[in-house]
């Protein structure tokens, strides 16, 4: 299993018990000049001669611009573990109004797992879970939340918000694609703001506009 941490400046891949030395390849998307995607390495082994590896690399220009790729090929080139992902950028939106959290699968998948969670920094709560070989999908946020079947398995698992709510839906989104030997990660911070004073008195002086031409129509 390989797994991808995002800081502000850099990227860590870590894989844990694994024989014999893997070989490390980076790689992003858009790509990236090989030479921006410089890692630095750390292998260590425990009693059993088993491997630890971390590899690290610098994020290259801001942190939403790209997909980061990290993968372990074994010594014999037989098998290759990929994890990847993408922290896009926050998007806050007014409370009430529909929006839409975009997740895409970096490559197509035959079978696969797609979860998506919420978390504060509380807690970490489930909103849904998919399984392709099943097509089961446990959905937690029933009426709140909506996730298209038919576009995700083309790889798209973007997650609609019916009508969010500022206190319940803001938080960050994760949405992980998990496959055999390959799991994506897209992470996206969503602020919902209650609705602006100015809306809510642009909306009072309209009625009350109405209202007095009603009472002018009633009165002729």
């Amino acid at each position: 299993l390989v797994t991808l941490e995002m800081s502000d400046e850099m990227v860590t891949c870590t894989s844990h018990n694994v024989y014999p030395m893997p070989q490390v390849i980076w790689a992003t998307e858009p790509p990236s000049a090989q030479e921006a995607l410089e890692n630095s390495t750390i292998r260590t082994t425990d009693h059993k001669g088993l491997f630890t590896v971390e590899s690290m690399v610098r994020i290259v220009g801001n942190l939403s611009d790209r997909t980061y790729f990290c993968s372990f090929i074994s010594a014999d080139r037989s098998q290759v573990w990929i994890a990847s992902r993408k922290n896009q950028e926050d998007i806050t939106r007014e409370e009430g109004h529909p929006l839409s959290i975009s997740c895409m699968a970096p490559h197509s998948l035959l079978n696969f797992s797609l979860t998506w969670t919420i978390s504060s920094p509380a807690e970490q709560t489930l909103i849904l879970k998919y399984d392709s070989r099943t097509e089961h999908m446990v959905n937690l946020w029933e009426g709140q939340a909506v996730l298209d079947q038919d576009l995700l398995l083309q790889g798209d698992g973007s997650l609609l918000l019916t009508k969010p709510d500022g206190e319940e839906h803001s938080g960050t989104y994760t949405c992980t694609f998990s496959g055999l030997q390959s799991r994506h990660i897209v992470q996206t911070k969503v602020n919902i703001t209650v609705a602006s004073i100015s809306e809510f008195y642009i909306i009072a002086v309209s009625v009350y506009n109405q209202l007095l031409i009603l009472f002018a129509y009633c009165s002729g």
